[in-house]
């Protein structure tokens, strides 16, 4: 009846026609390429999840802002779906099971090197004998060298440098530091943990043998709450430095409690450049904190210069501010692999990853077929105020950056491999 009413208007019968024609089609939207994100976003290590979901979340908007991903029936959207893994392995697992009962066969995980190796297990054993809904996972900071090595596997792809890599990154300041004369090792109880202090005991004694190790121990993982008594070990050991792989909650409060303890030495780190770190530091940092990774704010060059920009415009909250490129990088490979391949099919998506080579904002990079770990730049900067030369960025509002201070290209960064590559 309202619609009779209507078309008696002078006019409406047109209005009304051309809006029967165009509303469907305007509500036929493509169906997005969903990505399953499993990752920790409650509990001690919630704040490195969210994290992850902010890089993903602008990653996919910038392809989704180009018209998304082109494949022969037309483009379509990315979109990350979030799976909370509680920061446990199980849940992981659990969460892998839920994304494939949504239909998901591309999954992203990186804060846990234990659930990395159980997703990789389960991923294999679940595509061999589930061929119709098989899953590639792609991997953005799990980094125990094992998994590109002897867990290989052709359904896993990793886009971070493996802890080996990071830290013959770092030892290449750490041979030219000459007063150092000891260090204090420390890690969490993990196979990540593990993986790096084992691993600098080795390049300690093939390139600073002078060096003294005066302390070498692993803590339980995400449930030290008071990191005081490991402070009052390392300051009474006489260290000159600490070398640890720790991230998250576990770093922030391990150098808070060193501070407080008056320990006045350098931190050779992974991770030290973010998640409240700097802040924790403070002016003691200055000089003596050194971090290592894939790219920082304060990596020479307009284009880098830029696309940190763009990153705080989108999340200008400084609690926000925890930006990868190695992400970017991940989703950039990710789109263009799935165009190559024009298809969505977990098989085709993987064989055409093993051939990425994509450059974005100044950084180029490749992923190795023969055991699918990323090549990419490295860079070791050293903690400063913001404002001084190469310190233009600070990190988290603190007031402290880091300045880059050795960068490698992805050929000076490879490492050889142990991968027996199985394709299906």
């Amino acid at each position: 009846m309202i619609r009779r009413f209507l078309a008696s208007l002078p006019g409406m019968s047109l209005v009304l026609a051309s809006l029967s024609v165009v509303a469907p089609a305007a509500m036929a939207q493509p169906e997005p390429i969903r990505i399953g994100m499993i990752e920790g976003l409650s509990g001690s290590f919630a704040n490195t999840g969210e994290a992850v979901w902010r890089n993903l979340v602008w990653a996919t908007e910038r392809v989704n802002a180009r018209g998304g991903v082109k494949l022969p029936g037309g483009s379509r959207p990315l979109e990350i779906v979030r799976f909370d893994s509680k920061g446990q392995t199980e849940e992981a697992l659990s969460s892998l099971r839920a994304a494939v009962d949504k239909g998901i066969t591309i999954v992203t995980q990186g804060n846990s090197s234990a659930a990395a190796a159980g997703l990789i297990d389960a991923i294999n054993k679940h595509n061999e004998r589930d061929p119709a809904r098989q899953v590639v996972f792609l991997n953005y900071s799990a980094v125990d060298p094992v998994l590109t090595n002897a867990r290989c596997s052709f359904w896993h792809f990793r886009f971070d440098a493996h802890a080996d890599m990071r830290m013959s990154a770092l030892m290449s300041v750490v041979k030219e530091d000459k007063a150092l004369k000891s260090i204090y090792l420390i890690g969490q109880d993990y196979s990540f943990g593990q993986a790096v202090l084992a691993e600098a005991r080795q390049q300690l004694a093939a390139q600073r043998p002078d060096v003294k190790i005066v302390g070498d121990e692993l803590h339980p993982m995400a449930r030290i709450k008071d990191f005081a008594p490991y402070a009052a070990k390392i300051k009474a050991s006489g260290a000159q430095a600490v070398l640890t792989g720790n991230w998250g909650n576990d770093l922030t409060l391990l150098v808070k409690a060193a501070r407080e303890a008056g320990f006045e030495g350098s931190f050779y780190t992974f991770y030290g450049n973010a998640l409240g770190a700097p802040a924790a530091i403070g002016e003691a940092g200055i000089g003596k904190v050194v971090a290592v990774a894939d790219w920082f704010p304060n990596t020479p060059g307009k284009p880098s210069e830029a696309f940190y920009q763009s990153f705080r415009q989108r999340f200008p909250n400084p609690a926000d501010d925890y930006v990868h490129m190695r992400m970017q990088l991940m989703i950039e490979s990710l789109a263009h692999a799935i165009e190559q391949a024009g298809s969505t099919r977990a098989a085709d998506i993987a064989t055409q990853l093993e051939k990425s080579r994509v450059s974005f904002a100044g950084q180029s990079a490749y992923m190795r077929a023969a055991d699918h770990q990323f090549q990419q730049p490295l860079a070791v900067a050293v903690m400063d105020r913001q404002g001084a030369p190469g310190a233009k960025f600070d990190v988290e509002g603190s007031g402290y950056g880091f300045r880059v201070i050795r960068q490698l290209t992805p050929q000076q960064a490879e490492m050889p491999h142990t991968c027996t590559m199985q394709r299906p």
